[in-house]
């Protein structure tokens, strides 16, 4: 264990002072990890064939030997025409590929970046530490500001909480339809992969139980790769480079793990016509969380992370939220703080909702108020969410017990409203604090204020006394 974890920091931070000896000569870090994915898949296929005399999956002549032994502008034509033969593939390949393109075009950066790579065996590394070095690279470039990848990177210990909730079961089927670059579906991986030692469920497991969808080809490539490096599709990807929103789910799905991405479709993208949806609206998050209602067999649950106007915003919203509560038991809504997000000033909430049967009761837990996290000094980890893990009560919604008390408790965290009570509210509104900014404020009996205001009033009356002093001292 502690041979793996050297060996991951010590890679982890030999790849990341190549992006930064790479972005001192302007090439950024998002076009230097997608690079670097390209290749290190290229190198990973050379060393199964040399270990394990496989054959190689890649063509020809485009292959990591072919690549290794170039210097100048050889290098980067060859590289470049080894990038567009492979995004013409129809399998795993080409899904790693998927509309390629090199951004490295100085053939010295270039050579560097495989120098690195080929001074590595990766393939005999444990796919944990594999996984774990891919990563926290994509953490790492998420953070970058101007990179702006941080919108594909939902918070790790956020992810792990939603899923130790959700606790999806070996031989069921996780989507993701704004997959970014694959946590959650690898977050359901690893809380299933131990539940099973059976061939048949490990094997559905592996290649089919994971779908990932994303409209953004880079993403796809990043996701894909991340999944692969911890074992998962390699075959082919469960992650497909389409637009969610543009037509009906082929298929129903057990569980919905997703954080879509928030505010108004890009620019170009293609009109939403989906007779299948419950109300017409342009709010990209409104149409996401209709898609996946629409998405759930029905049983099947979902955990998604959506901004505070699905809430209560009027109209459309107000269709989706009545919706929820008549076909869905939307039982909890975690409502989370600012400061979590590599987008700043980002207020989110998730809701955990299950198709089929109406909703009677909504438990919220309040991890907003008085809360303080930033991504440099108190940054979220898993340890922070477990109250509410633990109020969240996976094996028994029906034993949860609030600890919110009016009398005892008034800043509890964890309260229940009645259906009924939201469905009376002004749009349906599920917008909901209780808890006193600063805590609870004290209370004072008559006697005690009647005090505070005699000392306040002789502390005025001295200090009126001297500045008629000083006045008239100025004046003689």
């Amino acid at each position: 264990m502690a041979n793996n974890i050297s060996t991951e920091q010590s890679l982890t931070k030999k790849v990341w002072a190549m992006a930064t000896a790479l972005a001192g000569a302007g090439i950024g870090f998002t076009d230097y990890i997608t690079q670097l994915t390209y290749l290190l898949f290229l190198k990973m296929d050379a060393e199964s064939k040399e270990i394990f005399s496989e054959e190689s999956a890649i063509p020809s002549g485009y292959q990591w030997k072919d690549l290794i032994d170039l210097d100048g502008f050889e290098l980067v034509n060859q590289y470049e025409e080894t990038l567009k033969q492979l995004s013409a593939q129809d399998n795993l390949i080409g899904t790693i590929y998927t509309k390629a393109q090199n951004k490295i075009d100085k053939p010295v950066y270039l050579k560097k970046v495989i120098t690195m790579i080929n001074g590595e065996q990766w393939l005999v590394m444990d796919g944990d530490v594999k996984g774990a070095i891919y990563e926290s690279i994509l953490e790492k470039n998420g953070q970058d500001k101007k990179s702006g990848a941080g919108q594909y990177f939902t918070p790790r210990p956020l992810i792990k909480a939603m899923v130790d909730c959700i606790q999806p079961q070996i031989g069921e089927t996780v989507c993701d339809p704004a997959c970014g670059t694959g946590g959650f579906l690898l977050a359901a991986y690893d809380y299933m992969k131990e539940q099973s030692f059976n061939i048949k469920k490990i094997n559905f497991l592996n290649n089919e139980a994971l779908h990932g969808v994303d409209n953004t080809p880079l993403v796809v490539t990043l996701a894909s790769m991340n999944l692969y490096l911890h074992g998962i599709g390699t075959d082919h990807s469960p992650v497909v480079c389409e637009d969610s929103l543009e037509k009906e789910p082929s298929t129903m799905v057990d569980v919905v793990l997703a954080n879509p991405p928030f505010g108004t479709r890009p620019a170009g993208s293609v009109e939403i016509n989906r007779p299948d949806f419950y109300v017409e609206t342009k709010n990209n998050q409104l149409n996401f969380l209709q898609h996946i209602m629409l998405s759930l067999k029905t049983g099947g649950r979902a955990a998604v992370v959506l901004p505070d106007n699905v809430l209560f915003e009027g109209g459309a919203g107000e269709t989706i939220r009545k919706r929820l509560l008549t076909d869905f038991n939307l039982h909890t809504i975690l409502r989370l703080p600012t400061g979590i997000f590599y987008a700043q000033g980002v207020k989110a909430n998730v809701l955990f909702f299950q198709k089929g049967k109406p909703t009677t009761d909504i438990w919220f837990y309040d991890y907003r108020t008085d809360v303080k996290h930033t991504l440099a000094t108190n940054k979220l980890e898993r340890h922070h969410l477990n109250d509410f893990v633990n109020c969240y009560n996976a094996d028994n919604l029906e034993a949860r017990q609030e600890s919110y008390d009016a009398e005892t408790n008034p800043s509890g965290r964890w309260r229940k409203y009645a259906a009924s009570e939201i469905a009376s509210r002004d749009k349906t509104s599920l917008d909901i604090t209780w808890i006193k900014q600063g805590g609870e404020e004290k209370q004072h009996s008559l006697a005690e204020l009647m005090h505070n205001i005699k000392t306040q009033s002789s502390t005025i009356n001295k200090t009126v006394s001297e500045l008629e002093k000083l006045l008239a001292g100025i004046e003689e």
